[in-house]
């Protein structure tokens, strides 16, 4: 019998290579994984790989600010933003992108069809990437962050325009095309993994209480988590009911299906350190595929893990403009993975029918409830 080939042991461009051979529908996220590296570091591989090249790669020289106020050029074209459960892909022509702050700190917005908030300071290393297919050469960008995962990518189209592709291209790449890239190792302390999951000793819950209330704006809220030190699950840990009920993981989907069978526009968010990336709108095609659950629409696609939902929450925030709720999911260590809306146009009031459909999705789905009944089945067993 064959020993199975240890990937690891070969030069990385060539153990990409085998491994795609011998599994020619795996991603390039999972090829990273099984290969313990990462996304940005398989992608430089290829530019010294001689014969076991994949595709080209091209480096592109930050900072990449000014080159995403650029990609409205390029008309339309498809984005695609995820984290470890959720793939949020969007197709549309980037408009009026704007800049705010610099260094690290620079943000960017845009807003329209493409609807992003980008944290530019996580935007490390970029290439662009020209990929055989099936159906030809497929074009992206793709941006990482400094541990050399991904925070956000840009896919050309049948109607992408191509001279300004290239164009852009050619003047942001880099001088050096260096497979030689230093990443850093981000992994979670046990520490920081606690704070995603249990509220310091310090918190004052009646300060938190009065501060909740005293929301105007649902932008306000970040500013409410950092002046108490925490972030969202134990805030809605310790806020009680009245703003956060706690719900089983099938309330993501459901509260899916059930806009779908309304036919209720609503806003899709999922997002990473680099980018939040949203979609506003109603959803139609909705697919199981094993693991996944899909939105398969013309112009949006959500691709979600609902096994790797660890928590899900109904959460609700007072503005000026009244209760704004919201259905926010988290991995099992905290991390969150997307969050739902009602659409809203500013200075509007939640739509009602928004607000119903999370209650009615509350009581169905209500995680106190089922782990009552949970205890008392648990309960008879051990009567019995």
């Amino acid at each position: 019998m064959n020993k199975p080939l240890d990937y690891t042991a070969l030069p990385l461009a060539e153990a990409w290579q085998r491994l795609v051979e011998d599994q020619p529908k795996l991603r390039i996220r999972d090829a990273a994984e099984l290969l313990q590296t990462s996304e940005a570091k398989l992608l430089a591989s290829q530019l010294d790989a001689g014969n076991f090249q994949q595709q080209q790669v091209r480096r592109l020289q930050g900072p990449f600010g000014p080159l995403m106020k650029q990609l409205e050029s390029l008309g339309e074209v498809m984005v695609l933003t995820r984290n470890d459960a959720m793939v949020h892909e969007k197709v549309g022509q980037f408009k009026g992108l704007t800049l705010h702050g610099s260094g690290e700190r620079q943000m960017g917005l845009a807003l329209g069809e493409i609807d992003l908030r980008l944290f530019m300071g996580q935007f490390v290393f970029g290439f662009e990437v020209a990929s055989q297919t099936p159906r030809g050469v497929r074009h992206s960008l793709q941006f990482f962050d400094a541990s050399g995962n991904a925070v956000h990518k840009v896919y050309a189209r049948e109607n992408t325009n191509m001279n300004a592709w290239q164009a852009l291209v050619d003047e942001y790449l880099a001088v050096e095309q260096s497979s030689d890239i230093e990443t850093l190792d981000t992994a979670t302390t046990t520490t920081e993994q606690q704070s995603l999951l249990t509220p310091p000793a310090s918190l004052d819950i009646a300060a938190l209480d009065a501060d909740w209330r005293e929301l105007k704006d649902v932008h306000h809220f970040m500013a409410l988590l950092k002046k108490h030190q925490l972030q969202r699950v134990p805030a809605y840990q310790a806020i009680g009911s009245e703003f956060a009920v706690p719900l089983t993981t099938d309330a993501f989907e459901l509260a899916l299906e059930h806009a779908r069978q309304q036919q209720l526009p609503i806003m899709v968010f999922v997002g990473n350190k680099g980018c939040i990336q949203i979609h506003t709108g109603p959803v139609s095609n909705l697919k199981r595929l094993g693991p996944w659950f899909n939105v398969l629409d013309d112009g949006f696609n959500l691709h979600a893990r609902t096994d790797l939902i660890g928590s899900a929450w109904l959460v609700r925030k007072p503005t000026s403009d009244g209760i704004i709720s919201s259905l926010e999911v988290f991995d099992q260590h905290g991390q969150q993975l997307a969050m739902l809306f009602g659409q809203r146009e500013n200075n509007q009031p939640e739509r009602e029918q928004w607000r119903l459909l999370l209650q009615q999705l509350a009581e169905r789905c209500s995680l106190v409830s089922a782990q009552e009944h949970n205890a008392n089945e648990q309960q008879e067993e051990q009567s019995a």
